[in-house]
């Protein structure tokens, strides 16, 4: 149902992004990788989070991306990583599959910087075996997600982001 979802989502704005569906698990970022033959990096993983405002977001990263306490605050305020089951609930996603296309509820979608070190990323696809291959700044404008800067390590430069 998910991986429809996101099928859906990509149809309504008459994108033509092929979903990529593999018999093996890619619900963590070492098994994605390996199952599609890239580096961890190239693997966008999608965390969902709760601020101390009660709002809910989902962020964006590169798979070998660690969030930065400190950057995160300046950003977003005190916040915390969602349970599982939360997380399936709002997004309408399994977890290892989740991303930010196709959502059960409108979400805010963030996009670490980290992802702009690649022409193409792989985020999941609503299911944990699949992916779509996208570029940083094509997901950017289909999620009508917003560039912050909340993990650790140098931040690509970019002209316009």
């Amino acid at each position: 149902m998910s991986l429809q979802t996101v099928r859906n989502f990509f149809s309504a704005l008459n994108l033509d992004l092929p979903i990529i569906e593999l018999e093996t698990s890619t619900a963590t970022v070492a098994l994605a990788a390996e199952a599609h033959g890239v580096e961890p990096g190239r693997i966008a993983k999608t965390l969902a989070f709760r601020l101390s405002s009660g709002e809910a977001l989902l962020l964006v990263a590169r798979g070998d991306a660690r969030i930065e306490h400190k950057k995160f605050k300046e950003v977003f305020g005190k916040g915390k990583m969602l349970p599982l089951d939360e997380v399936v609930e709002l997004t309408g996603h399994p977890v290892g599959g989740v991303c930010p296309f196709g959502l059960a509820n409108p979400l805010p979608v963030y996009l670490d910087r980290s992802l702009l070190a690649f022409d193409e990323v792989l985020p999941a696809a609503g299911a944990v075996h699949s992916a779509v291959r996208i570029s940083p700044m094509q997901m950017a404008e289909v999620t009508e997600g917003e560039w912050v800067d909340v993990c650790q390590g140098e931040v690509p430069s970019v002209v316009g982001v």
